[in-house]
């Protein structure tokens, strides 16, 4: 088989998905989809948008403005009629499966050049909207524990994360977010979109915008709980909050991208995509990174980087405890430029935002490093895991 590499990788800073108070409150989705296919195409002349043989976008949920954005996007963007689309479905994953069906359709021969691209706004197309759930699904689960809320609370229960753990974790998350940010971590990857302020002043959106400059424990303990107010452990605070971004990745046949005299860093290995019990949605990386290594003959330990999305401090907590990556954080080796509860997670767009940044990271602070995972659930009990390694390694 081929080779599949990340030629290159951008997404838009995440913003607040709120009418009032978010930055991309009259962006569209669309703009926000083009600005990183844009950007894509202008840091990499060689490739011409006809070239591409086709596009994979994530959503994880397509109504509304977000109904088969994959084609009705790139159309908005004035790009080639010729090039096709897919829209990639799979909740909260949707973005990395997205990558992995381009990454696998190259490795099969089927194309040189394809974009991987994930996007959603959790204002404009709120989680669950137009959403109706099969009635025999009731018949099987209380459809009280499938809201995100309850299985975060589910999972903490079941895997003893206590509160004071998961706001250590969202304390982690917020200073390793921030200090990446005034380290210029993230400017490699953001491409600047005009949105606005509270007052309406328009301005260029560089950094992501739930980012807390600093951040009280105290605070974070006197908060009431979001999901379960007389036995809840899980707020506000150690919730990944509602976003709206986009990001995408330009990946190719080794050979192709040699061809072109275009760099890389990493190849696609392997991914795998696993199913676990929709209350429990949380755990669903632990059986997908587990099932991830044993496929590829190696172990927690033979992984440098990983990157795992914060959908909930709780379920990340029991995710990296049971796979053995750590206890608590601050973490050595994961998320170590912050993670969701953060940056933020728009849905369909964090598969590919957390590729972006493990791309990233492998290139600068880990450029030694031979392996990355990248790992997130999913909504009704989806999760997914890759893996990458450095092409030098």
């Amino acid at each position: 088989m081929r080779e599949c590499v990340i030629v290159d990788g951008m997404r838009t800073a995440n913003a607040r998905a709120h009418a009032e108070k978010g930055w991309f409150r009259n962006v569209s989705v669309d703009t926000m989809l083009n600005a990183v296919y844009n950007a894509l195409f202008e840091r990499n002349p060689q490739v011409r948008p006809e070239d591409v043989e086709a596009v994979f976008c994530g959503t994880a949920n397509q109504a509304g403005v977000q109904n088969d954005i994959a084609r009705l996007g790139w159309l908005a963007g004035g790009y080639p009629e010729s090039v096709p689309t897919n829209g990639i479905g799979q909740q909260c994953p949707s973005g990395m499966a997205a990558t992995e069906h381009a990454a696998r359709a190259i490795m099969c021969g089927e194309g040189d050049i394809y974009i991987a691209s994930g996007v959603e706004d959790m204002q404009k197309v709120p989680m669950a909207f137009a959403m109706e759930f099969p009635a025999k699904l009731a018949e099987r689960y209380n459809p009280a524990e499938l809201p995100m809320g309850a299985t975060a609370e589910k999972v903490a229960k079941q895997y003893k994360v206590s509160r004071v753990d998961q706001e250590n974790m969202a304390y982690w998350s917020h200073k390793k977010a921030f200090e990446a940010t005034l380290a210029g971590k993230f400017k490699a990857e953001i491409v600047p979109l005009e949105g606005e302020k509270e007052d309406g002043t328009k301005f260029l959106v560089d950094r992501d915008q739930w980012i807390r400059e600093s951040i009280s424990m105290e605070k974070m303990a006197a908060m009431d709980p979001a999901f379960d107010p007389e036995n809840g452990v899980v707020t506000a605070a150690t919730s990944s909050p509602l976003t709206a971004g986009a990001a995408a990745l330009l990946l190719m046949s080794r050979d192709k991208a040699d061809e072109l005299g275009l760099s890389y860093h990493l190849k696609y290995v392997r991914g795998v995509m696993a199913g676990c019990d929709p209350t429990m949605m949380g755990i669903g990386p632990i059986p997908a990174a587990r099932k991830l290594l044993e496929r590829s003959g190696l172990t927690v330990k033979d992984i440098d980087v990983w990157e795992l999305n914060e959908a909930f401090g709780s379920q990340s907590l029991a995710c990296v405890r049971e796979l053995g990556i750590a206890e608590n954080a601050p973490f050595d080796n994961l998320n170590v430029w912050g993670g969701a509860l953060a940056l933020g997670h728009p849905l369909g767009e964090s598969g590919v935002r957390i590729l972006v940044t493990l791309n990233n990271i492998m290139k600068t602070d880990y450029k030694d490093a031979k392996y990355g995972v990248a790992m997130l659930c999913g909504g009704f009990g989806n999760a997914n895991a890759s893996l990458w390694q450095n092409v030098n390694k």
